[in-house]
């Protein structure tokens, strides 16, 4: 009886974390001056972060007995399932890039945008992380 795990296409989310990598290497570039660059991180920030948590939903529905279990979870419950399964090495650290993810979708200024691209780089090495993971538990892409 083989134990491989169901696969999952991660062909997405390694191309949104590539394209967030290359737009936050070209804004530390300028340091951190160029208030276009910064915005086009934090824009690809929203669609990695989306696509990070959305991939773990989709393991966990390949993993668990109970796929159906993992719709009614809370986002909260989602990454400490994570957490438990060893695809997610901080729980905290997920809360807090959601809480920054959810403050670009209600308001927009200056110091929201500072507040969120503060915390880029550290979601940057906690997705990368994740990606490992989840390639590590089976991927159609690498």
């Amino acid at each position: 009886m083989s134990t491989a795990h169901p696969t999952l296409d991660l062909t997405s989310f390694c191309a949104a974390l590539a394209s967030l990598q290359r737009a936050v290497t070209r804004w530390q570039a300028t340091g951190q001056q160029d208030e276009e660059l910064r915005d086009a991180c934090i824009q690809r920030f929203e669609y990695t972060f989306e696509l990070s948590w959305k991939m773990l939903k989709r393991r966990l529905e390949l993993d668990l007995p109970d796929a159906q279990s993992v719709d009614t979870m809370s986002f909260r419950e989602l990454i400490r399932s994570g957490g438990e399964r060893g695809l997610v090495t901080d729980v905290d650290a997920w809360m807090v890039f959601r809480d920054k993810r959810n403050t670009t979708s209600h308001t927009y200024n200056a110091a929201t945008a500072a507040d969120v691209a503060a915390v880029i780089p550290a979601f940057m090495q906690h997705a990368q992380a994740l990606l490992a993971q989840l390639q590590a538990e089976g991927a159609d892409h690498a």
